[in-house]
């Protein structure tokens, strides 16, 4: 049997995080579940250890410092990833279990459809499409919802995940990392409501939507240099081009160079783009060697291939 394990990062959650890891317990009977404490100062600690949770604490704050450690430290066969503000429905978590075991998968992402306004503010939903896209443009394929905080994983996932992120560009991370490395990945549909009564969002729509988008931009230049190293080339070329062409042009009808300066500060500018294509080919030859040694960890460890005993049916939920 797999073993299971249910990883809750938490900061003051005191108002959801019983609820949350009840339910956890009820629809994974047989799974362990830590609650990783982020210093709250509202005793979300003392509430997740009474409700039966196994809690550690996280002294860096983000939640990507909390993804990285709990990865680090816990060992399972199947990890199941869960905010603690009981936004997602935590009874369906054995349907993400049981689809990562049937494919196999290595990833299985919880796709939220929520029914009103104040769970998942239209602003939120405009940026989350907007960064997905972004995403899928420069990585190839396309997740439906990129920054979904509810996921389950396969042992050689969480173990070959470099886990670089701080804050809540980690889903971004796990995302890019699916993408990049072709793991297998399904999607299921999650309920998605309101936080209860007494909780916050820890979530600054513009802040964090523009650390997310420094981020992509930031795996695009480690993860695709050609590309990214091609575009700032084409943007140096044009400008070369529009600096450049009428001297020459003005040369070539009277012989004479009157514009000297603009015609060295072409020619600079154009070495400057051939020297940033050159370098995106050079950093993608290194980016392939990284790649290779990503892949070869991530394939150390074998695929889960039998289903742990849970609670509810036997059959395979559904897959997008």
């Amino acid at each position: 049997m797999e073993s299971v394990a249910v990883i809750v990062p938490c900061y003051n959650e005191a108002a959801a995080v019983r609820k949350v890891v009840t339910e956890l317990r009820d629809s994974l009977p047989t799974a362990r579940i830590y609650v990783y404490d982020n210093n709250s100062t509202d005793g979300t600690a003392a509430i997740a250890a009474a409700a039966g949770a196994t809690v550690r604490h996280v002294a860096r704050q983000g939640k990507g410092n909390v993804v990285r450690r709990a990865f680090a430290d816990v060992e399972a066969d199947v990890y199941l990833l869960i905010d603690g503000d009981d936004t997602y429905d935590a009874s369906q978590a054995p349907e993400l279990v049981r689809v990562l075991l049937a494919g196999p998968y290595d990833h299985v992402v919880g796709v939220r459809r929520h029914s009103n306004v104040a769970a998942y503010r239209p602003g939120h939903t405009l940026g989350n499409r907007m960064l997905t896209s972004a995403a899928g443009a420069l990585f190839g394929r396309e997740i439906t919802d990129m920054l979904s905080g509810y996921r389950a994983f396969s042992r050689r996932y969480v173990k070959s995940f470099p886990a670089l992120a701080q804050e809540f560009e980690i889903e971004t991370e796990l995302t890019i990392h699916t993408l990049h490395l072709r793991i297998p990945v399904a999607e299921v549909e999650v309920r998605y409501k309101e936080r209860p009564a007494g909780g916050e969002s820890k979530l600054r729509t513009y802040r964090d939507g523009l650390r997310i988008l420094r981020w992509i931009l930031q795996l695009a230049r480690l993860e695709r240099p050609t590309l990214f190293h091609g575009v700032l080339a084409a943007i140096f070329g044009a400008a070369a081009l529009v600096l450049g062409v009428p001297v020459v042009l003005e040369f070539l009808r009277t012989g004479l160079v009157p514009r000297f300066p603009t015609a060295i500060l072409a020619s600079s500018i154009g070495l400057v783009a051939i020297l940033m294509l050159v370098l995106g080919y050079l950093l993608d030859a290194v980016g392939r060697s990284r790649q290779e040694a990503a892949r070869l960890s991530y394939l150390k460890h074998p695929a889960p291939v039998r289903e742990p005993v849970l609670s509810g049916t036997d059959e395979c939920g559904p897959t997008t």
